[in-house]
């Protein structure tokens, strides 16, 4: 049994193997060998119809396996979710920094790799978290037609006025995010120790415990001499935030015809949700759907609700 800070049961880790999903090893660009869970759906298949595969990927310094919970209540979709470079089981490239177009090169060799291994048929549809979500949008823009409906979920996407050349926050300044990235403890005695950690932290409090296992999980490698230290390294996440203004996405969402759901929790502080509706409003199928309660983390706050909204987003109407 395993306790997180309220007391209560969140059962066996994912690090079990008789629990964790099958994965792919796909590769990518730059020698880097991406890890794809297979997330499968929830319940029997369909009858008289196949599973409608979706592509979900994650934000900074997360991994595929947050999806988990989001993926057992797409019913009718077959979710699969990469650990994107320098995230939980893909390496890091080592010679070439972490600008968000390599992402981009992930989403696209996960999307050949499953169609070439007839694993996607059909029409292909995606969610993405923050970073995940601008992954997506950059594949599309490099691609179009690879996905027929995105369901991006504050992606980081900055339009020219708040956007730099050097990946600074506007208007100048240093990234709050990436020295935050850059202070994170990077090691614990235990996954379990690490789960209450995170939980006792109020940014993290709001995260449904079954997403925040998952994180902990996947997230933290075994270290030599004992304990756990953070797959993705503190100083890979503090890059990664440093270039999320430097990619061109915003330029190019006139490029994206397909039908867009760009979602935003409450917002408040600079960030994803201030910019969310001009992105809605620049792309040429773009929705916007408001969580007023929710937060940055919304999908792992409320998977089911996201499931939700990412099933009517991405289903053409009847």
């Amino acid at each position: 049994m395993r306790l997180d800070a309220s007391g209560a049961d969140h059962g066996a880790p994912l690090t079990d193997p008789s629990l964790s999903p099958p994965t792919q090893a796909v590769e990518s660009t730059d020698g880097v060998l991406l890890t794809v869970h297979d997330l499968g759906g929830p319940g029997p298949d369909p009858i008289g119809a196949r599973r409608r595969p979706i592509l979900l990927t994650h934000a900074t310094g997360f991994h595929g396996l947050v999806w988990a919970p989001v993926a057992r209540h797409l019913a009718g979709f077959h979710a699969w979710a990469p650990d994107l470079r320098g995230h939980g089981a893909s390496p890091t490239p080592t010679d070439r920094g972490m600008d968000w177009d390599g992402f981009a090169d992930d989403v696209l060799a996960v999307v050949d790799a499953l169609r070439e291994r007839s694993l996607v048929e059909g029409e292909l549809v995606a969610a993405g978290h923050s970073k995940g979500g601008a992954a997506l949008l950059l594949a599309e823009q490099r691609r179009p037609g690879t996905f027929a409906a995105l369901y991006c979920y504050e992606p980081v996407v900055f339009p020219p006025d708040l956007a730099s050349a050097d990946g600074a926050r506007a208007p100048e300044g240093p990234n709050p995010l990436a020295a935050g990235a850059r202070r994170r403890r990077p090691t614990f005695d235990s996954r379990d120790q690490a789960f209450d950690h995170y939980a006792s932290k109020p940014l993290f409090s709001v995260v449904d415990p079954e997403a925040l296992r998952a994180y902990v999980d996947h997230g933290f490698v075994d270290r030599p001499g004992g304990g756990v230290e953070l797959a993705c390294r503190p100083e890979i996440e503090a890059q990664v935030f440093e270039m999320a203004s430097t990619h061109q996405a915003f330029a190019h969402l006139g490029e994206v015809t397909c039908p867009v759901t760009i979602a935003t929790g409450a917002g408040g502080d600079f960030g994803p949700a201030d910019f969310a509706e001009q992105i809605a409003d620049a792309l040429p199928n773009g929705r916007l759907a408001r969580y007023p309660d929710l937060g940055h983390f919304g999908p792992l706050e409320a998977p089911a609700r996201i499931a939700a909204g990412i099933a009517e987003a991405v289903t053409p109407p009847a």
